[in-house]
This record gives structure tokens, sequence and C-alpha cells, in this order.
């Protein structure tokens, strides 16, 4: 997405770090958070990081893709920015002599998928949802999510989707109509059940937001129909687009991540009943700047979350 608000970076100055609880959706004035890299992807193929899982079954991997206009594939990197690569990835040229492995590996192709806007990615156990719901021009009648199994790391160049299912926002009637809110860069899972957050901008301005964001469920996951997500909650403002979301390991905390025009991650604490975490129980914001165009969050532990850019760099951020 760095064509659409690369120009809204840098936006935000700061002096200490600290955060508040406030009741939802009620935002109170903090200082800034400034980020510094923990590491940095520099294995080529990995250009433009959208979205990031951890894995439950490979201690220390994290599944990315790249954003649209890249193949159908994932990649297994370390929190130091290492690719996890298979160890009999190797081939020689003409001259006999073997090439570097980290120059030809090229991740995980997923057959039967296709990159139109890939924006996020979630695990459930073994499972990887992967989200091709970008919908920059608000017009897409093609959403869909991938469903994959979790591939081994170091032994799979290749996994086939298991299913592909269409989605659709059953609040829109028109495409691209009027209302721009049916973009999504940001999918979880809780209970067992994939949620998306979408991205509001004003229509036909890709780089004019607006703050708000609605929290959709996926209820059926049919193959050979469009699955109506259902409507659970909604926000007003959270001072940025949703770019990213993820749900801690012991489902009790919601992270958010917003980009322009304030950097920001959001954590919604799991409401008493039901799943509206976004107008019930506590909500901490804390700011954040340094991020660039910061793209996936998900969580370490239920303590730290990891950040990464489509400048390829990585973030360690505690927030107990």
């Amino acid at each position: 997405m760095r064509r659409i608000y690369g120009w809204l970076l840098g936006m935000t100055v700061g002096v200490t770090i600290a955060a508040l609880y406030v009741p939802a959706p009620r935002v109170s004035a903090q200082s800034v958070m400034p980020l510094t890299p923990q590491a940095k992807v520099s294995h080529k193929p990995i250009d433009e990081m959208s979205g990031i899982a951890r894995s439950r079954t490979y201690a220390g991997v994290y599944w990315v893709h790249n954003d649209s206009s890249d193949r159908p594939r994932i990649f297994p990197i370390r929190l130091d920015g290492s690719v996890v690569i298979p160890p009999f990835v190797s081939r020689r040229d003409s001259s006999d002599r073997a090439e570097d492995p980290s120059v030809v590996y090229e991740g995980v192709q997923i057959e039967g998928a296709a990159n139109i806007d890939w924006e996020d990615i979630a695990i459930d156990g073994d499972t990887l949802y992967i989200a091709d719901v970008g919908n920059n021009g608000n017009a897409r009648r093609d959403l869909a999510v991938y469903v994959v199994k979790e591939p081994n790391p170091e032994a799979t160049l290749q996994a086939h989707a298991l299913k592909r299912i269409p989605v659709a926002y059953p609040d829109q009637k028109a495409f691209p109509g009027d209302v721009w809110h049916y973009d999504c860069e940001a999918v979880f899972v809780f209970r067992g059940k994939l949620y998306f957050l979408t991205k509001h901008r004003a229509p036909n301005e890709l780089s004019t937001p607006e703050n708000g964001t609605k929290l959709y469920r996926l209820d059926t996951q049919h193959t050979d129909r469009v699955n109506m997500l259902t409507l659970v909650d909604s926000h007003s403002d959270l001072g940025g687009w949703v770019t990213a979301a993820a749900m801690s390991p012991d489902e009790r905390t919601l992270a958010v991540l917003c980009q322009a025009p304030q950097q920001a991650i959001w954590l919604f604490e799991r409401p008493t009943r039901g799943d509206k975490f976004l107008t019930q129980g506590k909500a901490r914001r804390i700011p954040i700047q340094n991020g660039k165009q910061c793209e996936a969050i998900e969580w370490v532990d239920n303590k730290r979350l990891v950040i990464t850019n489509e400048q390829r760099e990585l973030f360690i951020v505690a927030v107990d």
C-alpha cells in the first residue's frame, strides 16, 4: 500500500512512553512511543510485507506475504529477519557453481490461489487463513479467503489451498458506491471464527482517511457461493486507518494497528460476553512513531507484539 499513503508518514512527534486505559470508544491525549527496528528482512523476494502470523507448530517461525502484484506465496521468517529455507534448496548454473539458496528461494507457492490483493494472514492451530480482501477501488466483487494447512517450512516449496471462501459485506449495496467502507487489511481468529476489520476513506480519495472501522465475523465457509459476513461492531474514530489486527494467544486482548494520520496500537480487552471488542470493555491506545508504513502485527506472546512494515523492518513492542 506504499502508493496510497506514503506522503502521510512521519507526521507524529513524541516525548515519552505512556498508555492509559480508557472506556472505548473515547480517546485520551497520550505521549508517543518511538519504534526502533529490531531486525530487517533482506531476502529480496520479500519486498512489501503486508501480513504476519506466528506458527503454533514450528517454534520461532512467522509466516509473511507480500501485498498485491506478487505471486500467491508465503514466506517463513524469524524475528532476527532471517528466512527459513529448506536445506535442499540449491541449484547450479551452467558453470556447475552452487548458487546462494537465499537468492534462489522464492517462498512457499500456494497452488489454487491468486494474489489479487492479499492484505493479511491469520492462523488457527495449523490452519492458515490468507485474506485476499484488499479493495482500494471499493468495487471488488471477488473478495475471498484462502484456507491452507500450514506447511513444514523446512521441507516444503508448495502447498495447495484447501478451499477458497468467497465473502461479501451485507451493508454494501453499490460497487463502488458513495460509501467507501469496504476495504480490509486486518483479519484475526477468535474462538475458531475469522474476523475482519475494515479501513475507511473518503469516496474516490485513496489518500484521504476516515478513521472509523467496522468489525465483521465469518459464520459460514461455503465454497460454491458468497458468504455474507456478519456485522458485529463498529468504532467511529481510531485516529488512523486500520492496517492489521491480531488476537493474543490467551484470547484476552485484540491488538489493532493503525497507520496514518496517527500511527497507533489499540489493545481491546475481550468483552465479558460476546465479541463486541470495539465498544465493550476497556481499550488501551498506544500512539507510535518512526514505523514508516506499518502493515502487519502479531503477538510474540501475551505481553509482546511484533510489527512489520513495507520497508522490511521488524519492531518488538512490550505492551504489559
